[in-house]
């Protein structure tokens, strides 16, 4: 995908100069209407503000000329998806002092929080900006006309913002000197206007995924310089105009939506003058088996590599009619998207291995297709690795075709029909070449029977997804997994017994997830069978909702581990107090257990090895005794602790203090007393779930707090809140649930939020 590079020629010198004093204080009364809990802003204190982190200055006027503030958010990606580890950013509000740098070039303010704040008018008043950022950091409100102001901007980025709405202003088509204009992922309305066909220099187009009606504004097609061009997931309606077919440099063109509306035009030609097309997208777009032509012209334009036709309403029927001996796609197609249309025949297979035998991915989930196909598919799609079968009807025994596709690397055919037993299947898999190839193999979600088979014939394989089946028995000691397995699912089955040591020997596993069984072996033993050199490799352990019992073992023996999910079992007694190594742990759930620990011990035990890693700690559901420790805020990463449904009681100390990144607190179900006041809270601004109920709590903030956070889920049920309604409470926008029933409210018709 092209990406276009805004070069700013900006002369960075050796010599010193400090800057510019009225700039200078322009950027403290700009701090000061910073929130800045990660220290964005730490090093802006010095008199030179040229050497401040993200400010650049000009070296022969000492003018800033770019300020780059733009924040950090760093996922993890596991089995269970994606785990935010780190994230730094500022809110608050952006200062109107920024007009007194009238010299600035470069402006990222993107990945940041200002959580519903306006893009500022003032903007428009840096004349000389080439470069303005805001994306990703929650602007709402709608898009300032006075943007156009800025003559000379070459990069314009207010994508993924979600609460941006309005229509677009006709005025964005004044920025003649344009190159990049993304606003992608908001909640922008109405028809595009025409005036953005008046922006010549234009080279990348975004306005995927916003609620745009009406037509596709034939002015597009004066875009000539344009390379890639995004209206998917809008709600346009009627014909794809043919101006389109004027961008001749377009290298990627996404259309389609949600709904269906867009149609194009059976004898329309205006596609094949698109030559330099390398990706194309066209779902959603329902009256393709009416326009064969269309399908002529895609399988013509020589530079296509990726094709997406999602949702389409193509059927066997209209596949089949084209004939293979004239019919054939690019040699250069090598990705494929074909998903969720009306396929029901194999033959499809024989037709696609006629007509694009170099292809590298192949999707065809959510279609209604069975039977076996021709080994002619197998022999012919000699480049194919990825192949995704997943949301449709084959059964074991369709699977023969492909065990013969010697460059298969991935296979996913969860959701079908396949009910055969394992070892049936994976004797198939092994009898052919894929056995050498394959690395990841997904058959969840099926009715598959039998008993762990061995896996170790499978050399290549990493990823093996066999949950939400129905295999049974135990795990036989002896069983080996392939030598490079990094990810085994077999959760969600009928299994019984332990885990065999063969399972610790595997020296790349990462993630083993064996939930939702009825395993019953002592914990101990489990993990001293886990205890091989999977000990340095394992980050993900899924043993929840099963029968484990016993105590809970010295888990830092486990290097690595990030994830640990104990819950639904029958453990007793607390966290151990003898911890060789300080882990990294991001997930501990020890929920749903018989663990009869005091909390503050618990607490303490764990404050010792992940204090700084944990994110987040559930130990509801148990029979947890004592009250809330002072040491909770030592845990400097702590987002998520649910402590509800315990045996909590005591009196919560005034000195309390919760983690600062908390996000979801829950201590309902308990017996603490006490009285829970504003400084409980201070400086929680990240705290979007809070439910106290059911305990024996008063809470008393005064009139005049004013909270730093925004909550979405309060509950205060049956404490003492009343008999006046808060004030804070009504300063509450952002709430989607509010449980304050049996508090002792008496005015209620004064609960008004917002």
């Amino acid at each position: 995908m092209l990406v276009v590079c805004v070069v700013l020629q900006i002369a960075y010198g050796q010599n010193p100069m400090r800057c510019i004093r009225k700039e200078r204080e322009a950027l403290l009364q700009f701090k000061a209407a910073i929130v800045d809990h990660n220290g964005m802003l730490s090093s802006w204190t010095t008199p030179d503000c040229c050497q401040w982190e993200g400010i650049r200055c000009n070296n022969l006027t000492a003018n800033i000329i770019s300020l780059d503030l733009h924040g950090e958010v760093h996922y993890e990606y596991f089995s269970r998806g994606n785990y935010e580890v780190s994230q730094r950013y500022i809110s608050g509000e952006i200062h109107r002092s920024l007009m007194k740098l009238s010299q600035l070039k470069y402006l990222n303010l993107s990945s940041n929080a200002f959580r519903g704040s306006r893009i500022p008018e003032f903007l428009g008043s840096l004349r000389n900006l080439r470069y303005l950022d805001l994306s990703s950091s929650l602007f709402g409100g709608k898009i300032p006309s006075q943007l156009d102001s800025l003559s000379r901007l070459k990069y314009l980025n207010l994508a993924f913002n979600y609460y941006l709405k309005g229509s677009i202003p006709p005025q964005l088509g004044n920025l003649s000197e344009l190159q990049y204009l993304d606003l992608r992922g908001n909640l922008l309305e109405g028809d595009v206007p025409s005036p953005l066909g008046n922006l010549s220099e234009l080279q990348y187009l975004d306005l995927g995924d916003n609620v745009f009606e009406g037509s596709v504004p034939s002015q597009l097609g004066n875009l000539f310089q344009l390379q890639y061009l995004d209206l998917s997931l809008n709600s346009f309606e009627g014909y794809i105009p043919p101006q389109l077919g004027n961008l001749s440099n377009l290298q990627e063109l996404y259309l389609g939506g949600y709904y269906g509306g867009l149609t194009i035009v059976s004898g329309d030609e205006w596609l094949s003058n698109l030559i330099s097309l390398t990706h194309l997208s066209l779902d959603f777009i329902f009256n393709f088996n009416s326009s064969p032509s269309w399908l002529r012209m895609i399988a013509k334009l020589p530079n296509l590599r990726e094709l997406s036709l999602i949702n389409c309403g193509l059927s066997d029927h209209f596949l089949l009619s084209f004939n293979p001996s004239n019919f054939n796609f690019s040699t250069s197609l090598s990705v494929l998207d074909l998903s969720h249309n009306s396929f029901t025949q194999s033959m499809v297979f024989q037709w696609l291995s006629n007509t694009t035998s170099n292809l590298v991915e192949l999707d065809l989930r959510g279609n209604l297709l069975k039977g076996s196909t021709s080994n002619h598919f197998g022999l012919v799609m000699n480049s194919l690795e990825h192949l995704d079968l997943s949301h449709n009807v084959f059964k074991g025994q369709d699977m023969k075709s492909f065990m013969n596709i010697c460059t298969l690397r991935s296979l996913h055919m969860s959701r079908n029909n396949v009910t055969e037993d394992l070892p049936s299947i994976l004797h198939n898999f092994s009898s052919g070449c894929v056995r050498y190839s394959l690395q990841e193999l997904s058959l969840t979600s099926n009715q598959i029977t039998g008993s762990i088979p061995d896996l170790s014939r499978f050399s290549s394989l990493k990823i093996l997804d066999l949950s939400n089946n129905k295999l049974s028995g135990k795990i036989r000691e002896g069983i080996r997994l392939p030598s490079q397995m990094e990810q085994l699912s077999i959760g969600s089955n009928i299994l019984e017994g332990g885990v065999p040591k063969s399972f610790g020997s595997t020296c790349s596993l990462q993630s083993l997830d064996l939930s939702n069984n009825k395993l019953s072996e002592d914990l101990p033993v489990i993990f001293n069978h886990l205890s091989g050199c999977s000990r340095y490799s394992l980050r993900e352990l899924y043993l929840n909702q099963n029968k484990f019992n016993g105590t809970l073992p010295d888990f830092s023996i486990f290097l690595k581990l990030e994830m640990l999910d104990l819950s639904g079992n029958e453990l007793k007694d607390g966290v151990p107090k003898s911890i060789h190594n300080a882990t990294v742990l991001r997930l501990l759930d020890l929920s749903n257990n018989s663990l009869s620990e005091n909390l503050p011990a618990m607490i303490h035990h764990l404050s010792q090895y992940a204090r700084y890693s944990l994110q987040r700690l559930d130990l509801s559901m148990n029979q947890i005794s004592g009250t809330l420790p002072n040491t909770l805020s030592m845990f400097s990463s702590l987002k998520k602790l649910y402590l509800d449904s315990n045996k909590l009681n005591g009196t919560i100390s005034e000195d309390l203090r919760f983690p600062t990144e908390l996000e979801v607190l829950h201590l309902m179900s308990n017996s603490l007393k006490g009285v829970i006041t504003d400084s409980h809270f201070s400086n929680k601004s990240k705290l979007r779930t809070l439910d106290l109920s059911d305990n024996l709590l008063t809470i008393k903030f005064s009139q005049d707090f004013d909270p730093s956070f925004q909550l979405t889920n309060i509950a205060f049920r049956s404490c003492k809140l009343g008999p006046l309604f808060p004030k804070w409470l009504k300063k509450q926008n952002e709430l989607r649930s509010l449980d304050i029933s049996n508090t002792g409210i008496s005015d209620t018709s004064k609960m008004v939020l917002g």
